[in-house]
């Protein structure tokens, strides 16, 4: 019953070793999506500000996010 056990017990190891790793890997592409959403938030905020101005520089009339276009 000794060998079983010794067995079963680097079975448990190495599953918890790789579970670890698979976590870390995880916890990295977790947190490097959070810079990028950041960045393509803070993008997306530029051009819609800058699209507002070039609107209103021309005269039209701005859209907001969840205003319906005049055509609807």
């Amino acid at each position: 019953m000794g060998a079983m056990s010794d067995r079963t017990n680097t079975n448990i190891e190495e599953k918890l070793a790789h579970l670890t790793r698979v976590t870390e890997e995880l916890s990295d592409v977790v947190a490097r999506q959070e810079k990028e959403i950041a960045l393509l938030t803070h993008r997306v905020r530029l051009l819609m500000e800058r699209e507002q101005e070039r609107q209103q520089d021309a005269g039209g009339h701005v859209v907001l996010g969840d205003e319906r276009p005049p055509h609807y």
